[in-house]
């Protein structure tokens, strides 16, 4: 049996995953941005990198059958389903307190930043930087003249998932994003919990 793992609204969750177990993470109400990172389980120094596997996919969003690449171009994951819509973003950095700053908020408010290094301690671990996340159910619309919006997804899908194989012995760490001031979390603007579950290796023989 799947455990089915919630990624709290506004929080952070991180998990080990084993190489060859499929990660699937859900868009359980449809509009929630999930923040998403990967980092290499025996050297945290090597993680996911949007950048990296830009240079070796042609695709800007990842699509099913695209592999994900660490900053040592080695493979991390690949993306073998998606029934979200396919609505992510790989260029918006996580956002933090100095985002919110800019924002106009005063004082503390949730961030995506804050969940990483949050998630990754409930598993003993501390990150060693903060990289660029797959911004998964993200809508992110830019325009021909290069500029760009935030949006909730055009067509929210309620259940849609995303699904990605590990390919090495991982840390995969998610943020159910706080973002609550401009639109990428639904029209409300309301966060609201994920989840995402990891399948079992089966034992051959």
């Amino acid at each position: 049996m799947e455990t089915r793992i919630e990624i709290p609204a506004r929080r952070g969750k991180a998990a080990f995953v084993a190489a060859g177990q499929t990660i699937t993470v859900i868009n359980t109400h449809g509009e929630q941005v999930v923040d998403t990172w990967a980092f290499n389980r025996g050297d945290l120094a090597e993680f996911m990198s949007n950048e990296h596997t830009r240079a070796h996919t042609p695709h800007l969003v990842p699509k099913p059958g695209d592999i994900l690449r660490t900053n040592k171009r080695r493979p991390i994951l690949t993306m073998t389903e998606d029934t979200s819509g396919g609505v992510h973003d790989t260029l918006i950095a996580a956002c933090d307190r100095y985002r919110y700053s800019f924002l106009g908020v005063e004082g503390h408010h949730d961030n995506c930043t804050d969940n990483l290094f949050a998630g990754m301690a409930e598993l003993g671990l501390v990150p060693p930087e903060v990289p660029s996340p797959l911004n998964l159910f993200m809508n992110i619309p830019w325009s021909a003249e290069g500029t760009l919006g935030f949006a909730a997804p055009p067509r929210p899908v309620p259940g849609g998932y995303v699904c990605l194989r590990a390919e090495m012995d991982l840390v995969i760490a998610f943020s159910a994003c706080p973002q609550d001031i401009l639109p990428i979390n639904g029209k409300a603007g309301r966060p609201v919990e994920a989840h995402f579950t990891v399948t079992r290796i089966l034992a051959s023989g």
